[in-house]
C-alpha cells in the first residue's frame, strides 16, 4: 500500500513540476460523467459501487459486483451535447474489465469571416471522442487498484489531433465501517497538436514586392500541448443511523496541471436502500471559480430480486455560465 502511494506521488510531482494555467488540450476530459457523484461536488476518489466511479478513480473497478453499466447524457454549456458510457464486468479472481466511451459534439456552427460576418453558407463542427479500456482488481480484502488506457481524438472542422492517456489509482478501505481513502491520477499521457487542411495557406513572402509569386503553398505550425492531468486524493465516510437511513460524506483535494488547487465535498442521504438526495460544492477555494453548488437525487431499485436499476439526476451551478443538468441511467445484473 505504501509503495503504491509513493509511486503515485512521484508521478504526480513529475506531472506538475512545470504546471501552467489554461494551457492544455482535451478539456472535455474534465467533464464529470456521473450524475450521482457530480451532485456531491465531484468528490468521488473514495467512492465505489457503480461503473462510472472509475472516472474519478479506476481502482473502484476492483470493487464492482457482477456486470455494471452507466450511461450519461448532458446538455453541456452553450448547448453542447455530452454523452458517456461505461460497462464493467467482474470476472472473479481475474479482476474487473471495463469499456468506456466519451463523446462531445458542438453541432453545426455557421462559418463567419471578417468579409462575411453573417456567414459564408458553410458550417463546421467541433467533436471530441475518447475510447478507453480499463482493468481493476482487489489486491487484498481492503486494497484495490485500477488502470484505464484511452485513445483521444479532437476535431475542429478539417483539423484534428490524436493522443493516448492513462488514468490510474488506488483505494484503501481503512475501517470495517466503510471509511475509504482513494488517490488517482487522471489524463496522464502524450502531448498533442492540431494538423489538417485548415492549416494550409497561400503565403506572400514579400507583400510589398510586385511581380513575385504571392501564392506560395505553406502551412501554419501549431504547438504541442499536454492533457489536463489531475491528481486527486479523497476520503469517503459512511454513517449508518438505522437500517433504513445512511449518510455518506466525502471530500476530495484536486491538484490539476492547468489550474489552481481546490476541494470538492458533498453528502448523500440514502433511505430504504433505494432512494437518495444529494448536495455538495465543487471547486471550493478555486481562484476565479464560477458557481459551485451541486444538487441531485436518485433511485436504485431492485428488480426481480436479482437485478438493480439506477436513475440519477444532478444540477450544477456554473455562475455566469448558467447551470448544467446530467442524467445517468445504470444497471447491475
Amino acid at each position: 500500500m505504501k509503495k503504491l502511494i509513493l509511486i503515485i506521488a512521484f508521478l504526480t510531482f513529475q506531472v506538475f513540476a512545470q504546471s501552467k494555467v489554461a494551457t492544455t488540450i482535451g478539456q472535455f476530459l474534465k467533464i464529470e460523467p456521473s450524475a450521482r457523484i457530480s451532485s456531491i461536488g465531484g468528490s468521488g476518489t473514495g467512492q465505489f459501487g457503480t461503473a462510472s466511479s472509475a472516472y474519478y478513480n479506476p481502482a473502484s473497478l476492483g470493487r464492482i459486483q457482477n456486470i455494471d453499466a452507466d450511461f450519461t447524457i448532458a446538455d453541456w454549456l452553450a448547448d453542447i451535447k455530452y454523452n458517456y458510457g461505461i460497462v464493467a464486468v467482474n470476472t472473479g479472481d481475474a479482476g474487473t474489465f471495463a469499456l468506456q466511451v466519451i463523446s462531445l459534439n458542438s453541432g453545426e456552427i455557421p462559418v463567419r469571416t471578417v468579409e462575411m460576418p453573417l456567414g459564408t453558407g458553410e458550417k463546421y463542427s467541433v467533436t471530441n471522442f475518447a475510447l478507453g479500456l480499463g482493468y481493476g482488481r482487489m489486491l487484498t480484502d481492503r486494497v484495490s487498484v485500477g488502470l484505464i488506457v484511452s485513445y483521444l481524438n479532437e476535431t475542429i472542422w478539417h483539423s484534428s489531433l490524436n493522443g493516448f492517456f492513462f488514468n490510474f489509482g488506488v483505494q484503501y478501505q481503512i475501517s470495517e465501517s466503510g471509511l475509504t481513502f482513494g488517490a488517482s491520477v487522471s489524463n496522464y499521457g502524450t502531448h498533442g497538436k492540431y494538423s489538417g487542411i485548415d492549416l494550409y495557406i497561400n503565403y506572400d513572402f514579400d507583400p510589398k514586392k510586385f511581380g513575385d509569386n504571392d501564392r506560395l503553398p505553406a502551412e501554419i505550425r501549431t504547438d504541442e500541448f499536454t492533457l489536463p492531468t489531475t491528481f486527486r486524493a479523497g476520503i469517503s465516510m459512511p454513517l449508518k443511523f438505522t437500517d433504513n437511513y445512511k449518510l455518506i460524506l466525502s471530500v476530495d483535494a484536486l491538484h490539476p496541471n492547468d489550474n489552481y488547487e481546490s476541494l470538492a465535498l458533498g453528502g448523500e442521504l440514502k433511505f430504504f436502500d433505494a432512494f437518495s438526495i444529494r448536495g455538495g460544492y465543487r471547486n471550493l477555494f478555486l481562484i476565479d471559480n464560477e458557481g459551485g453548488l451541486t444538487l441531485g437525487a436518485g433511485a436504485d431499485i431492485n428488480v426481480l430480486n436479482s437485478y438493480r436499476v439506477r436513475f440519477d439526476y444532478s444540477w450544477a451551478d456554473y455562475g455566469r455560465l448558467k447551470s448544467v443538468h446530467r442524467v445517468t441511467f445504470g444497471f447491475n445484473i
